[in-house]
């Protein structure tokens, strides 16, 4: 996927961010947003996580007018949701779970139709669909219908129909489920495209590797609530820093190990062991020196090593730490999620 000439032109002065302030949702009984506040600044990448149902595509849906708050304000790119729907709709590109496409069209009709239906006149919607065909490597299935397309090349049309006229804030509801490694870094190399243009992006993913890759800041949403924010290396902080993970090559020899570490092996950890341990993580403040005298130590007991590291807490660490949940593969229900 080539998306190198993607992005257009450089902000205008009325481009803007995404403010939140004390949006509540619900459906019937279940409150799938409860008070959420945010900011995402200009120019920057909003990273929205949280476990199945704990409502991100609510929120991008209260975002991108689709559905209305019951109650708070929220305004995308100088424009209010509530009073002003139309005006945000004219500024945004919303791009879902699914691609939102006719399927018997075929690539380059559909990206005209859209060019049409936000204002070009046909000359010039044909003239971008025909940019937006090469910028994004579709040039060979441009007069296919779209419902022949395999899922990277429908997710690729489906983002290129957002951009026939230049959005300022971009929704990017979970953009690359169920792609390949291939087209899931097209999807990539075009937020850090969007991020250089100075657009507005609030992405929401159920790949963490993707949310610390990209995002400028990170929003942890559960049970329609913000338990957490900041910089994704902030999250990995609250919950710690390095730590030393040792594993045998013999478990019986666990034992040997705590004993050998001694000072380093807190006592907490050692009375966490169980006989169906099968490694034994350490902290590590003072980082690879933490390592290179764990590793000192055990070689001086000759114990064997199967493996040895220094890690970081990843965000799928805080994930769990702050929701109770592992990040799940599925997708969220539309109702609720």
């Amino acid at each position: 996927m080539s998306v190198e000439r993607t992005v257009i032109q450089s902000p205008t002065a009325t481009s803007g961010g995404v403010v939140v302030e004390g949006i509540e949702k619900s459906f019937g009984d279940v409150h799938a947003l409860r008070g959420v506040d945010f900011v995402a600044a200009p120019g920057e990448v909003l990273g929205i996580l949280g476990p199945n149902g704990a409502g991100k595509t609510t929120m991008v849906n209260v975002l991108s007018t689709l559905i209305t708050p019951d109650r708070g304000r929220a305004v995308v790119a100088g424009h209010d949701v509530v009073a002003d729907p139309a005006a945000v709709r004219r500024c945004i590109m919303l791009t879902g779970q699914y691609a939102a496409l006719d399927d018997m069209l075929s690539g380059y009709e559909n990206l005209v139709m859209f060019g049409r239906l936000m204002g070009l006149r046909k000359p010039a919607a044909q003239a971008r669909a025909r940019e937006l065909i090469s910028e994004f490597d579709l040039d060979k299935a441009a007069n296919r219908r779209v419902g022949t397309y395999s899922g990277g090349m429908r997710r690729r049309i489906d983002i290129a129909c957002g951009l026939v006229v230049r959005p300022d804030v971009v929704f990017l509801d979970e953009p690359t489920t169920g792609l390949d490694p291939r087209s899931r870094q097209g999807v990539w190399d075009l937020v850090r495209s969007f991020k250089a243009a100075g657009i507005t992006t609030l992405l929401t993913s159920q790949y963490l590797e993707e949310a610390d890759a990209l995002s400028d800041q990170i929003i942890v949403i559960d049970h329609g609530v913000v338990i957490a924010a900041g910089t994704a290396d902030e999250l990995k902080q609250r919950i710690g820093g390095s730590y030393c993970e040792i594993v045998p090559l013999d478990l019986e020899e666990l034992p040997a190990i705590a004993t050998a570490l001694g000072s380093l092996l807190p006592a907490e950890i050692l009375a966490a062991m169980t006989p169906e341990s099968d490694r034994i993580t350490i902290p590590a403040p003072d980082g690879a020196k933490t390592l290179a005298e764990a590793l000192r130590r055990l070689d001086n007991a000759a114990i064997e090593l199967v493996d040895i590291a220094l890690r970081r807490p990843s965000l799928d660490d805080v994930f769990l730490q702050l929701t109770g949940h592992l990040a799940s593969a599925e997708s969220e229900s539309e109702a609720v999620s």
